[in-house]
């Protein structure tokens, strides 16, 4: 097993490596202003609209203008939260009509760890975690069309309190709000009416499909032209039979310690949990992705509950039934236009839970284009089928600016 292990690893560190290096950013602070004092909320939080700038910190990021900035949203119980994130604007001019489009950014799993916000990442301030070249291939992409990023942490990432990870609400609330926050930070040239973009793999590719749906609802004021989410984790009950006792269990521990924080009632750590669930949970909370997937590989969760039985056999019963049924996508029509991307090979995600997401949205009079991706078999499909998700994003986006137009290909998939 050892032996296994490490083979396994250095295909990860690969594969992970592959998509492509963390662009350096240089961080401007003022001396009285450390890093650790920015992600710090203001207490008591302030009163505000949705996507209202709290605070922002100067950056440069190789030929653009970054900057960190946090941002009032809503959690999923929709409660005032505070958001941390990136603005990054790239110095060259947009080519296309009108205004600068300014696309959101919603990661690729990070990590709980604080350590592990994306906005530390991008800005040379983060963990080190090999899946932050994930985000800064995105990003790069992204900034060579001419297009701002606005990429959110999401919430807990970065700020006090835990991330609620792959939760549907909290996260289409705070990738929509840092659209909102971009528009609204002073200093960087984009237009308040500026044509946007939603843009996310994974993780991100459920955010950016949430944000998508959820859009018309929440933030209907926003001049949204599409979105392009991959590999999304649409359906929780799936993921929790899928990744149990495999290579990325500690995703599905990830999204247990998501539903705790966002669904207190659901008592995870006090009614289900054995003392080695506990443990699991409470050392996952310091982890980021590489450090997650390297340490609880293999675990089944059948160990870590008081009855022995698996996590997918609570799902059935309450209160996770309803959780699991509000925090499934594809429930709402996108109002936008939008491109579905999977790999055939995900090893992460099933290929026909982001197939079903594009069917649902079909069935409800979407205009949605699917299309397969390919990547490696067996051992890597999520992971290196990413950059031609992130490829054809920008290029479809880009044409989705340029005044496009696209009918999907629904009935054909």
């Amino acid at each position: 097993m050892p032996g296994m292990r490490h083979r396994l690893l250095a295909r990860a560190g690969t594969v992970l490596g592959a998509a492509g290096i963390v662009a350096a950013l240089t961080v401007a602070v003022p001396a009285a202003v450390a890093e650790e004092d920015f992600y710090t909320p203001p207490s008591p939080l302030p009163a505000g609209a949705n996507g209202d700038v709290l605070k922002s910190q100067q950056a440069t990021y190789n030929n653009a203008k970054a900057t960190r900035i946090m941002y009032l949203s809503r959690s999923a119980k929709n409660k005032p939260i505070p958001v941390t994130g990136s603005v990054i604007v790239p110095n060259a001019p947009w080519t296309g009509p009108g205004d600068r489009p300014i696309v959101a950014y919603a990661p690729f799993t990070a990590g709980l760890g604080d350590q592990c916000a994306p906005s530390k990442g991008l800005t040379g301030q983060g963990s080190g975690d090999p899946a932050g070249g994930f985000q800064g291939s995105y990003v790069d992409a992204l900034l060579a069309k001419g297009f701002a990023v606005a990429q959110t942490d999401y919430e807990g990432l970065g700020t006090p309190g835990e991330h609620t990870y792959v939760m549907r609400l909290s996260e289409a609330h705070t990738v929509l709000d840092a659209l909102r926050a971009a528009t609204r930070l002073p200093g960087t040239g984009l237009a308040k009416k500026a044509p946007l973009g939603i843009a996310g793999y994974s993780e991100g590719g459920g955010a950016a499909a949430s944000a998508a749906e959820l859009a018309s609802s929440y933030a209907p004021e926003l001049n949204i032209k599409g979105a392009t989410p991959g590999a999304a984790p649409a359906d929780k009950a799936v993921l929790a039979k899928s990744l149990d006792g495999g290579l990325y269990v500690a995703f599905l521990g990830y999204a247990l310690v998501g539903i705790d924080t966002a669904y207190p009632e659901s008592k995870i750590l006090t009614d289900l949990a054995n003392d080695k669930g506990k443990e699991f949970f409470e050392a996952a909370r310091s982890t980021c992705t590489g450090d997650a997937v390297s340490k609880y590989m293999f675990t089944r969760t059948s160990s870590l509950t008081k009855d022995g039985r698996p996590v997918s056999a609570y799902l059935g019963q309450a209160p996770f039934d309803k959780i699991v049924a509000e925090n499934r996508i594809g429930q709402a029509k996108p109002s936008m236009p939008v491109l579905v991307e999977h790999s055939i090979f995900d090893d992460v995600i099933p290929y026909d839970t982001g197939k079903q997401m594009a069917k649902d949205w079909c069935a409800k009079g979407a205009n949605t284009e699917f299309r397969t991706l390919l990547g490696t078999p067996l051992v890597g499909g999520h992971a290196t089928a990413m950059p031609d998700a992130v490829r054809d994003s920008a290029a479809w986006l880009d044409d989705r600016f340029r005044g496009k137009q696209t009918t999907g290909n629904c009935g054909k998939f």
